[in-house]
């Protein structure tokens, strides 16, 4: 039984004596298996007691670095400041560097800045590009450790990867629009940018499944938007000129309102809509039934898990960093998660 404790003190938590102790660890015969259990809870209790011991008094600064809409990162932002309180006795402190345009340049400056005012580790979400990796791999060599957010920059030093199975969720959207418009119209699939990794891997393995499940339909990307309303709204505007069979959309990357604004203006309205979060505007659409499906995953567990990451990469904490990915809620208007469902 692997430990880091004196028999004695392993004897004291569970109230056993020493020379019991002592035969449970080496495995010895002739114990109960309820002496096993108690012996194995005491060196829990006291694996977890050691680790608040590691954190009192030490002070961790972190940056949550991200391009989003403001809709997204602000939702991200309040999961982030709700968490920190449960990392005590340690005390966390974050600093914010939110922007919703696509920039790798002021990307990258904004991570060197960070480096340069040093840092005990980032969350990061950026685009999946060479430079941005750069500058991931200059913050590990100067020994702050980055942990990406939502979607990844695999080919980085990134210490790991926290967020939605987005494979997971592009198959589970193309299920969605398959079970609830099996005609043959086009879906109309909208991203914010083709260069963040996670919302390409939910295009791939949408684009995959709709085949094998619904092989009628065809796909009409949009991208390059940013997920911001006018650029989204303008593009989706476009789309459906050109494309008047579309009567479905999976939006991957935001820009829900004005899609469905886009769709209002020429006297349509999608057969299916699948969002992705459960941030301010999606929450209302689902409750006003405009939009049918939103894909959640719990923003303030993966915060949790990002902070905890990088503390195990101090650490403050046991154990050894590895990627987690978070499970895929459907969401519809009637499973609105109990935060949600006041106005």
């Amino acid at each position: 039984m692997p430990h880091r404790h004196k028999v004695r003190e392993i004897a004291q938590q569970s109230g056993l004596s020493e020379a019991t102790v002592d035969r449970v660890l080496h495995r010895r015969p002739g114990v109960r298996a309820a002496t096993v259990a108690e012996v194995e809870r005491a060196v829990e209790e006291l694996d977890r007691q050691a680790s608040q011991l590691r954190l009192v008094g030490r002070t961790f600064l972190l940056d949550l670095v991200m391009q989003a809409p403001v809709r997204f990162s602000t939702a991200v932002r309040a999961a982030l400041e709700a968490e920190l309180p449960s990392l005590r006795p340690a005390v966390v402190r974050s600093r914010f560097h939110l922007r919703e345009e696509a920039d790798v340049g002021a990307m990258v400056a904004t991570l060197r800045d960070v480096r340069r005012r040093r840092s005990h580790g980032v969350v990061l979400k950026a685009p999946d590009h060479p430079d941005v990796a750069a500058e991931v791999a200059a913050l590990s060599d100067a020994g702050v450790p980055v942990v990406t957010l939502v979607t990844d920059v695999p080919r980085s030093r990134r210490l790991a990867y926290v967020g939605i199975d987005n494979a997971a969720a592009g198959r589970t959207a193309a299920y969605l629009v398959a079970q609830a418009a099996p005609e043959s119209g086009a879906v109309l699939v909208t991203l914010s940018r083709s260069d963040f990794r996670g919302e390409e891997q939910r295009v791939e393995a949408f684009v995959d499944a709709l085949a094998d499940l619904a092989p009628d339909r065809r796909v009409v990307d949009l991208t390059d938007t940013d997920g911001l309303d006018p650029t989204t709204g303008a593009g989706v505007r476009e789309a459906l000129a050109a494309h008047p069979d579309v009567d479905a959309v999976y939006s991957v990357g935001g820009g829900n309102r004005a899609t469905l604004d886009a769709f209002a203006d020429v006297g349509r309205s999608p057969q299916v809509f699948v969002a992705h979060d459960l941030d301010a505007d999606n929450t209302e659409l689902l409750r006003t039934r405009r939009v049918h499906y939103a894909l959640h995953h719990d923003l303030r567990a993966d915060t949790r898990r990002a902070c905890r990451l990088l503390l195990q990469h101090h650490g403050a904490l046991p154990g050894a960093p590895t990627s987690v990915p978070s499970q895929v809620q459907v969401v519809t208007p009637f499973n609105l998660p109990r935060a949600f469902t006041t106005p």
